[in-house]
C-alpha cells in the first residue's frame, strides 16, 4: 500500500494527469464527449513536460480502449 501524500508534487501531478487522460478517453469511447476533449485537456496544461506526459497517457489509453 502506498501513501500518496509522501510522493513528490511531480509524481502526484502525473497520477492526476493519467487519471484525467483515462477518463477522457473513456468519455470519448462512450460518446459522452467528442474528440475535441483531448485538445481541451492538453491545451489547459501550461507545463510542457506535463502536457507531453498527458498526451502520452492519452495515446496509451486510446490504444488500450480501442479508440482511434
Amino acid at each position: 500500500m502506498y501513501n500518496l501524500t509522501q510522493l513528490s508534487d511531480t509524481e502526484r501531478m502525473r497520477i492526476e494527469l493519467d487519471k484525467q487522460a483515462s477518463y477522457t478517453v473513456w468519455k470519448v469511447k462512450n460518446s459522452k464527449v467528442g474528440y475535441e476533449a483531448f485538445a481541451m485537456l492538453t491545451n489547459n496544461i501550461e507545463d510542457d513536460d506535463e502536457r507531453d506526459f498527458c498526451q502520452q497517457a492519452i495515446m496509451k489509453y486510446k490504444t488500450l480502449m480501442g479508440v482511434n
